[in-house]
């Protein structure tokens, strides 16, 4: 392979991560912390302390529940609880006449699996506010999500060139040397990289493939006259019917969960019940995501009046499945807990892929004894907004969950605005100190902002750390913990930051360097 298109590729790798390169950062960082998604939200309402049931116990009592509040409603959507989330979630859609006759009653319910009774925890949107961000960033349909597929469309591409110019990827995943400057950020960010290539490449891919039909409708468009038509067809969903006008009582919906979960050896995650109490009543279980790679596993439903089996999913056809094992792929919802660490360990290494790599787009271009030009100084201004300002801002949205109060109405709302709000005031404010001050004191602020949530927890509630150590509180206790580990890395990440650099002894070649 000839010096020109390595250097072709240097350049495309370079500009291609810069111009993404600070969104990069925060959809991996987000992206990582949701794979803790129910664990973060049971840590954001610490007055729940549910523990997960059967499936059939918990549909059981959520169904006595509705029938007492809601029996003429339309639908009841039942998410059934899991070690991870032990509270049924429960939507509901209540007829036209309870909507037009003042009904205020939530249509969002979390239940306690036993007693069927509302779990009254304080409002937030826990993990799922990371989870939407990283691949909404926070702006209105669809154009977060066409933003996001863009930037995974630069990191596909920054990919591809990144191995095309590496003469040496196997040799540089054992290569890390300290206080060398530019040097130094080269081997981090191709240790980064080169650790954990195939998770980079794999997660990276299936993003782009998930919303591939938002970005590629037409095929469906121009053969279907809605999408929900292409889905009914496409996974041999049930026609959705109209209520028949004759009343007839609902089955027990613990022995059909039996036969579902019989059927497929595996656990059911979600059951539908539409026009319950009639005679038309349909009540659809689906498979656990947990069971298989295809996170789009297979239904099935009953009569909810006879309990008859009368329609089935059936397998997908091969384009179908891969979508779905792609989309299970990119979740992960079938992780077990040590593979769930490890692909937690694996997204942090691509944070730190995109954010070494800003660090040297600026290392590369800085001159000994030489003022920095415009766009270097922007750049590393919006290296540290970035790689420092929104880490602390993720703080700040999980303080704000201890210290508004827990009945404040639009709280949930609150929390959210104080992560925009804090990682915005970092933002400006490091503009204002020298880049090497603003660098150390971002990090210390970090260290202090993340040291101070086990402590809003231990003086606000009562499942702080000592507590949680004593009573097996186990997701409580180790979150504290890993709270306190990340102010750790942050204050090792300042006193590094505030050491002089040493010079390299000399300047790396552009060929040998990524993003030269």
């Amino acid at each position: 392979m000839n010096g020109s298109l390595r250097r072709n590729m240097a350049w495309i790798h370079g500009w291609l991560g810069l111009v993404a390169g600070w969104l990069l950062f925060a959809m991996f960082l987000t992206g990582t912390a949701s794979y803790f998604r129910p664990e973060i939200t049971r840590w954001m309402q610490p007055e729940v302390d549910a523990h997960a049931v059967p499936a059939g116990v918990a549909a059981t009592s959520a169904v006595r529940y509705l029938q007492s509040v809601g029996p003429d409603d339309e639908a009841w959507y039942l998410s059934l609880p899991t070690d991870r989330e032990p509270v049924t979630r429960v939507f509901i859609t209540p007829n036209a006449k309870a909507a037009d006759t003042g009904h205020n009653r939530p249509n969002e319910l979390s239940l306690d699996g036993v007693t069927g009774q509302p779990v009254h925890g304080r409002e937030t949107r826990g993990g799922e506010h990371f989870y939407r961000f990283h691949f909404q960033l926070q702006l209105p349909y669809p154009w977060g999500r066409w933003l996001a597929s863009l930037c995974a469309l630069f990191m596909l591409g920054a990919i591809i060139s990144g191995v095309v110019t590496h003469k040496r990827i196997f040799a540089d995943f054992f290569t890390l040397r300290w206080n060398k400057g530019q040097r130094s950020w080269l081997d981090a960010h191709n240790v980064s990289a080169v650790l954990a290539l195939p998770y980079h490449a794999v997660i990276t891919y299936t993003g782009l493939i998930t919303l591939v039909v938002m970005y590629m409708p037409y095929p469906i468009l121009s053969n279907y006259a809605k999408p929900a038509d292409f889905a009914q067809a496409a996974y041999r969903y049930p026609a959705e019917t109209a209520a028949a006008g004759r009343a007839a009582p609902l089955v027990p919906v613990a022995p059909l969960i039996a036969d579902a979960q019989a059927r497929w050896h595996a656990p059911a995650a979600i059951v539908t019940i539409r026009n319950p109490n009639d005679a038309a009543a349909a009540v659809t279980i689906y498979r656990s995501p947990r069971a298989s790679l295809n996170a789009r596993g297979p239904t099935l439903t009953y009569s909810g009046a006879t309990g008859r089996l009368i329609a089935a999913s059936g397998d997908a056809g091969p384009a179908l499945t891969t979508a779905g094992v792609m989309l299970g792929l990119h979740v992960a919802q079938f992780a077990r807990p040590a593979l769930r660490w490890t692909l937690f360990g694996l997204g942090l290494t691509g944070a730190a892929m995109v954010g070494t790599g800003l660090l040297l787009w600026t290392a590369a271009r800085r001159r000994p004894n030489a003022a920095p030009f415009f766009g270097l100084r922007l750049v590393e201004r919006l290296n540290i907004a970035t790689i420092v300002g929104l880490p602390i801002g993720m703080a700040a949205f999980l303080l704000a969950n201890r210290l508004i109060p827990a009945d404040l109405p639009g709280r949930a709302d609150r929390e959210v605005a104080a992560m925009f709000w804090t990682w915005g005031v970092v933002a400006l404010l490091q503009f204002a100190r020298p880049t090497r001050r603003a660098w150390r004191e971002g990090f210390a602020l970090g260290a202090l902002a993340f040291a101070a949530i086990p402590l809003a927890n231990a003086v606000t509630t009562g499942r702080g750390l000592p507590g949680s150590l004593l009573r097996d509180d186990t997701l409580f206790a180790a979150f504290d913990l890993a709270m306190l580990a990340i102010a750790i890395l942050f204050g090792v990440a300042s006193w590094r930051a505030g050491r002089p650099p040493r010079p390299a002894a000399r300047r790396i070649r552009q060929t040998e360097t990524i993003h030269a």
